[in-house]
């Protein structure tokens, strides 16, 4: 229960505010966003994180936070703005690709992967004329995730063992399709790598030219994400940057992984770098139809339900490339997560485009409760920046 003296603070705080001149009301709320951000920002620091960063941009400005420390050795600062590792976020990229040549009638979302690539998905059950390009860009192929083929025995010594290794697309695909697809395309939905890798084939089958080419050509460039890149199996990060540290054991020591994995951090599904200016400005553009036309931007924004026990939030929808999720004010935001060994990445923007945010961690700990509690915090920073009317 609210007192009578709270409410008559409030309201005195309310007219007060609302009787400063517009700049000045406008410099307090701005000054109140920057300390909501920051304390969010700590409290991921609090929650084990090495390292945050936060970029919120807005109508109104940029607004940004840093938290940790940059590295364990020189406990540099957290660089503003640095380079880094997008993960999956890399997947809303490659999806925007395959919808633009959508749009330029080169394919459709309901042709079958094996019209485009034939033989490539078949074995143990899976099909590749059962799964459509529809089903790769939302996840409702079934295809296995290749990832646990390439990673079987989680540990430090297998990371530092095979992190230099790079596989061709052609034989992630192959390695999936050994093992029996998860359910019938087009059933249900579960989120597989695999997806993405067949995703990049298909737009250099079509074009004649790689996915990282097409994705240059058609959204960096034009764009001007100069700081965005498909470095392939290039494993180094430009400078600044923080250092990423994954904990393998629980209780057990941080382990520098800046160094990809790069048996699953090397293709399509995830080994785009950039900065989260730039990634503002992508998702920015793509949601404000810069970069589809109105179908295919409607075909993304066209979503299935993700199961409740995927690790995602509540009320939680994927479409191709692109999640919805809902926000506790109303309404929901759209964008897409990334990580790896050491790092997350979350992107996001609100559905009419006018706040857009990526969010940063630069370690992640073996517990699962660990874990959990960073989760937590992170989708608490991305409700609470978003949620806020200015």
């Amino acid at each position: 229960m609210i007192s009578r003296r709270s409410r008559l603070s409030a309201a005195v705080l309310a007219l007060a505010v609302s009787s400063l001149p517009l700049s000045a009301a406008s410099a307090a709320s701005s000054s109140a966003g920057a300390a909501s951000l920051q304390r969010d920002a700590d409290a991921l620091r609090d929650a084990g994180v090495t390292g945050v960063a936060v970029r919120l941009d807005t109508p109104h400005g940029r607004v940004t936070a840093r938290s940790g420390v940059g590295d364990l050795v020189t406990r540099r600062p957290v660089p503003e703005d640095g380079y880094l590792r997008l993960g999956s976020t890399t997947k809303t990229f490659v999806a925007t690709v395959v919808l633009q040549l959508v749009g330029e009638k080169r394919i459709s979302l309901d042709r079958t992967v094996e019209q485009v690539l034939p033989g490539v998905v078949s074995g143990a059950g899976n099909d590749g004329r059962t799964v459509t390009v529809r089903d790769l860009l939302q996840h409702t192929s079934g295809l296995p995730d290749y990832i646990y083929d390439v990673f079987p025995d989680p540990g430090e010594r297998t990371y530092f063992a095979h992190r230099w290794r790079a596989y061709e697309p052609e034989e992630l695909v192959a390695l999936a399709v050994r093992h029996e697809p998860d359910f019938p395309a087009g059933t249900r939905w579960a989120y597989s790598n695999t997806n993405y890798v067949l995703a990049g084939m298909i737009i250099e089958k079509i074009t004649g030219r790689t996915w990282e080419q097409e994705v240059r050509r058609r959204i960096l460039r034009p764009l001007g994400l100069g700081h965005t890149d498909t470095p392939g199996t290039r494993p180094f990060l430009p400078h600044p940057h923080a250092a990423d540290y994954q904990q393998f054991t629980a209780d057990g020591p941080m382990v520098d992984t800046t160094i990809p994995y790069r048996p699953f951090d090397s293709g399509a599904d995830g080994s785009m770098t950039g900065t989260a200016r730039d990634l503002n400005r992508f998702f920015t553009a793509l949601t404000g139809g810069r970069l589809l036309k109105p179908a295919e931007l409607a075909a993304m924004r066209t979503t299935v339900r993700v199961p409740e026990d995927s690790g995602h939030p509540e009320g939680t929808r994927d479409g191709p490339g692109l999640f919805f999720t809902p926000l506790s004010c109303g309404g929901g935001y759209l964008g897409h997560g990334g990580s790896g060994f050491g790092y997350v990445v979350r992107a996001a923007v609100t559905t009419d485009g006018r706040r857009s945010l990526t969010v940063s961690a630069h370690s992640r700990p073996a517990d699962p409760q660990a874990a959990g509690r960073q989760e937590d915090a992170l989708r608490d920073l991305v409700d609470h920046a978003l949620c806020r009317s200015v």
